[in-house]
């Protein structure tokens, strides 16, 4: 039961808490560098087809649909281990892939700005892995 925190908490029973739209927040990190890759939403569909295939799925707000990662560009993401919080509100999925480039931009991590003090965003680790025009 939801409501029994401590039961939930310690539990073994997967019960994820989407949110009012059936999404769960999920983050993605490379099994090499431990770095975060990407940010995305997961359904039930999308969890159940990951654990089916091995590879990663996430709904795709902006179409509205189910997303196997990588089934276009070709860089899909092999589930290595995937774990829940401790209020199973939110997915962690550590993968594997080659290469190893989770965004759209061509880049390893969608995460390639920093945000300083005054509010500037900063370029970090911004060198393309792959030509996105080439891809998609």
């Amino acid at each position: 039961m939801r409501n029994d925190m401590k039961n939930l908490e310690e539990a073994l029973e997967f019960k994820p808490k989407f949110d009012d739209q059936g999404l769960i927040p999920c983050i993605t990190t490379s099994a090499k560098s431990g770095k975060v890759l990407m940010f995305a939403f997961m359904n039930e569909e999308a969890i159940n087809m990951t654990l089916k295939t091995g590879e990663v799925h996430y709904w795709s707000r902006s179409r509205g649909e189910l997303w196997h990662k990588g089934a276009s560009s070709g860089m899909v993401q092999k589930v290595i281990e995937i774990r829940t919080d401790c209020d199973q509100d939110c997915i962690w999925v550590t993968v594997e892939m080659d290469p190893e480039a989770s965004c759209h931009t061509g880049r390893q991590s969608c995460f390639y700005r920093k945000l300083n003090k005054d509010s500037s965003l900063e370029l970090v680790d911004d060198e393309p892995i792959f030509d996105p025009k080439a891809v998609y």
